[in-house]
């Protein structure tokens, strides 16, 4: 018996096209492209503009059930559906985010697809790819060490070093930098004070990347990021500090969106990639909305559960960038359902059609919240090697009963030709749908308001708890006039509630609202729940031990 590849090798034996030819796919000439190599390169801003006028194409929003962890194969199923259009005769590409490099060396490995479902080149795109990234980084860093530098030389703003809120990043998983001290030696070593590091990914300066229009909206919304406070308790801005300039043109580059490909040669827009758990969990509006005058399907996908990404990228992505969505992709596993029925992550394997009929309320509840926005569903039964023809049935039985549209996705061992099936049925549903989408709420409410409203709607909670420290935030922030921002709630993936540890569908429970913090650039609250945390740690073994290159630079071990 043959030995079942693995993805980086699958990725590896790929007959890439180089990036021309996927451009002229597009319709994009060699000028409206920056090559980055042979097989990737970013889009003019110039070619960005003149699309604006074109006629859009159908948005199709890919979310999931609450994941496990052991992954449920969304992204995956993203590349394979995208093929599978093309494979019908669509004009499609898709949208995602850029993974970030911490993970890849961590627990979660790489996230560029999996099986015959992946975009390429998948090495560069789990590493550094065009360096997007590496810019975040950059950029926030330069405004956290010009507020430090502003303490050192005089302070002429008044900031009150105890109430600097913008914190540092890194690309990496590191729980030692959470907590820190800086400024030790000596005078010239500059002020000792308390900070801390978040990951990348959590960063404002990612938020705006992903929410901004072009360049220019990106300086105004840097200009806007609220880094401390004054002794006199009034907020101290980037544009106080005269670091918006700097700031953008270390994102000269950055804002343009990242053009690859699919093993099966499809266009894909790799573009931004915030946590869908700690941020807002969508790619850029940029690459979205230009996909759009490009191609006559779009398929991007919202991190984690549809309680986490699909929540935000409706009520935030939909909101700041005008989208209406056409349709809704919810990607269910009979393992995740195995899991939520109460199997142990040990058995999952074992065939269990009654942990998977257990497990359905979590499918159940999260179709619920779908339908609250008005997009029609289809349900992606993503199937793996040890899936049993029974579990499947009882899973695509739950979904006729529902009235649900369902079909059973083999796109990680066939690729887009295992997609077909639901590439039709997506098709389908587009062509039939209304336009009726809305967001959860008004913007127009109070902060604990739209807070409620996304905890007992969407997590199925029965109230919210708020810490002294949550509720001085709000009072805060709605003295400043900041009532009217959206919500972006972080919350662990792992659950509908803040407790990683109650799943399926919980109930009798209370979302706990620890801190809230202000990302004025973006245009959000962030509101941390529970033990959620904003720079991640590495496992007891993480993916790096098993990373390793040879003499001629071929990768091994990621993913």
């Amino acid at each position: 018996m043959s030995k079942t590849p693995t993805d980086i090798e699958i990725a590896q034996s790929a007959k890439m096209q180089p990036i021309t030819e996927i451009a002229q796919k597009l319709g994009l000439s060699l000028d409206n492209i920056e090559l980055y190599g042979k097989y990737k390169a970013k889009l003019t801003m110039e070619k960005v503009r003149d699309l604006e006028s074109e006629k859009d194409g159908n948005l199709i929003l890919i979310t999931a059930i609450t994941p496990t962890p052991v992954g449920e194969g969304k992204t995956t199923v993203t590349v394979g559906l995208t093929d599978a259009l093309a494979r019908i005769g669509k004009k499609a590409m898709a949208c995602l985010r850029e993974p970030s490099l911490g993970p890849s060396f961590g627990i979660k490995g790489g996230a560029a697809g999996g099986g015959y479902s992946q975009v390429v080149p998948m090495e560069d795109i789990n590493l550094h790819f065009t360096g997007d990234l590496h810019a975040i980084t950059y950029a926030h860093n330069l405004l956290a060490a010009m507020i430090d530098n502003h303490l050192q030389q005089g302070n002429e703003l008044n900031i009150d070093p105890r109430r600097i809120v913008f914190r540092r990043v890194i690309d990496l998983n590191d729980r030692s930098l959470r907590k820190c001290i800086i400024g030790l030696g000596g005078k010239s070593e500059g002020v000792p004070r308390e900070t801390g590091f978040d990951i990348t990914v959590a960063s404002e300066v990612m938020a705006i990347l992903c929410l901004s229009k072009d360049l220019m909206n990106m300086k105004e919304r840097f200009a806007r990021i609220v880094v401390a406070y004054t002794y006199d308790g009034d907020p101290v801005t980037a544009a106080d500090l005269n670091a918006q300039g700097a700031m953008t043109v270390l994102m000269k580059d950055a804002v343009k969106p990242n053009l690859v490909q699919t093993l099966a040669n499809t266009p894909v827009f790799i573009h931004g990639g915030p946590f869908a758990n700690i941020a807002h969990g969508c790619n850029s509006l940029i690459a979205t909305k230009t996909a759009l005058k490009l191609a006559d399907y779009v398929v991007t996908e919202a991190g984690f559960g549809a309680d986490l990404g699909a929540e935000k990228f409706f009520d935030l992505t939909c909101r700041f960038g005008g989208l209406t969505p056409k349709a809704t992709v919810l990607v269910v596993t009979a393992r995740a359902l195995k899991m939520h029925g109460g199997v142990s992550k040990n058995d999952l394997n074992i065939e269990n059609v009654d942990a998977v009929r257990k497990g359905l309320c979590n499918m159940e509840k999260h179709l619920e919240n779908i339908a609250k926005f008005k997009v029609p569903c289809v349900v992606a039964v993503n199937r793996f090697s040890n899936d049993s023809d029974a579990e499947i049935s009882c899973i695509l039985k739950r979904c006729d009963e529902l009235g649900v549209e369902a079909a059973v996705a083999n796109v990680w061992e066939e690729g887009g030709k295992g997609g077909v099936e639901l590439a039709q049925k997506v098709v389908e549903v587009v062509q039939n749908g209304r336009d009726d989408f809305s967001c959860l709420y008004d913007n127009g409410l109070e902060i604990k308001e739209k807070i409620k409203k996304i905890a007992t709607e969407i997590y199925g909670a029965d109230d919210v708890v708020y810490t002294s420290e949550a509720l001085k935030d709000i009072s805060r922030y709605e003295k400043m006039g900041y009532g009217n921002f959206p919500i972006c709630m972080a919350k662990t993936q792992y659950s509908l509630s803040d407790d990683k540890s109650k799943l399926g569908r919980p109930s009798g429970f209370a979302i706990t609202v620890r801190e809230v913090r202000l990302s004025a650039g973006a245009g959000f609250l962030v509101c941390i729940t529970g033990s959620i945390m904003t720079m991640p740690g590495l496992p007891k073994n993480p993916a790096a031990c098993s990373i390793d290159i040879d003499e001629n630079g071929k990768i091994y071990g990621l993913f």
